[in-house]
């Protein structure tokens, strides 16, 4: 599973398969019974608790509620469901803010609809015990995907002291293959993201040095169409909002239900209940007022104007993208308005 580049192509990520492998893994006999269509909705996510929820709304029949026929595509391989998106092969896919850009920057026209979370903690910098401060990082060996959101979190953490990704020895390997060399004694640090965090901490004397949570708004991720779709079919854009918020709705309206949810969830990560709860803390998933926020101008990185302008300029500086992205185009908030107009009218 892979997770969270900065470059917007099959070389986005080391670990992308030979093809697009996908599945909608329905888990309900309600839900096995419908069967999509070519005209429907075809919906991407992959391995990041802030897009598990997504296997609820299927479970639970709530795109069937909003009379929304999904093919909804489980990705082992994040590389590729950025791929299918930017190939035509989803209409819409959930990633990363800087990976839409990045997409962007290529030529492809995509629109951000909603943000699914922040990053509160749940990437993480992963070191060895006797590693006690950022600067002892000098000289060491860390282990992370190259162009990834943790990689831009490292060198985040590094510019904070000083220093440069000069000053480490950078090990490039895809996030599970980063944690199992971390956790094989194999590198001094591993920078990755939950789940794989689960394997780099199962070291012993290991520890996070730092993560997402240290740097806030550095890290967002984002329901993301087609320009063409949201033009074509704007009632499915608008009944795919609806049932993310209805499923965030279900998943918080009491104890039964948050607890079905977990389960359905830590299935789908490939986890124990317990070491889901671990995750909980680390992904902040917001809410239809936080959305609508979170889209107004604003002076730091909670706002996503500015984290869009400044990602956009990351990217430029440091050579993941050729040109700079006109961020202002990239955000519609129209359906989360209309959502928020029909639940508190």
């Amino acid at each position: 599973m892979k997770r969270r580049s900065l470059i917007a192509t099959a070389i986005l990520f080391s670990i992308s398969l030979s093809t697009i492998v996908g599945c909608s893994n329905p888990s309900s006999e309600r839900n096995s019974s419908l069967t999509p269509k070519a005209s429907d909705l075809k919906l991407g996510f992959s391995a990041w608790p802030g897009w598990f929820p997504w296997q609820v709304t299927q479970d639970k029949g709530l795109f069937q509620k909003n009379k929304l026929g999904v093919d909804l595509k489980w990705f082992d391989s994040y590389v590729d469901s950025i791929t299918a998106l930017n190939t035509g092969n989803l209409d819409a896919n959930s990633q990363t803010l800087m990976d839409t850009i990045s997409s962007i920057a290529t030529g492809k026209d995509l629109v951000i609809v909603l943000t699914n979370d922040n990053s509160t903690g749940n990437d993480k910098i992963i070191t060895s015990d006797k590693i006690k401060s950022v600067k002892d990082l000098k000289g060491k060996k860390i282990a992370t995907e190259e162009g990834t959101v943790d990689h831009f979190l490292l060198v985040l953490a590094l510019k904070r002291v000083g220093m440069t990704m000069k000053d480490i020895k950078l090990v490039p390997l895809e996030a599970s293959k980063a944690a199992a060399a971390f956790a094989a004694g194999k590198v001094d640090a591993a920078a990755v993201y939950a789940p794989f965090t689960t394997t780099a901490l199962k070291r012993p004397g290991s520890r996070e040095l730092f993560s997402s949570k240290d740097f806030r708004g550095a890290i967002s991720d984002h329901l993301v169409f087609t320009r063409k779709f949201v033009t074509e079919h704007p009632e499915q854009v608008q009944a795919t909002v609806d049932s993310w918020f209805e499923t965030l709705n279900y998943i918080d309206s009491n104890k039964k239900n948050k607890d079905d949810a977990k389960l359905i969830m830590a299935k789908r990560a490939g986890v124990s209940g317990l070491e889901y709860e671990e995750y909980l803390d680390g992904t902040k998933i917001f809410t239809i007022d936080q959305n609508v926020e979170t889209l107004k101008p604003g002076r730091d990185n909670s706002y996503l104007p500015t984290a869009a302008v400044e990602a956009s300029k990351f990217l430029f500086e440091n050579g993941f993208t050729k040109t700079k992205v006109n961020t202002s185009k990239m955000f519609d908030d129209r359906f989360i308005k209309a959502h928020l107009a029909k639940v508190r009218p």
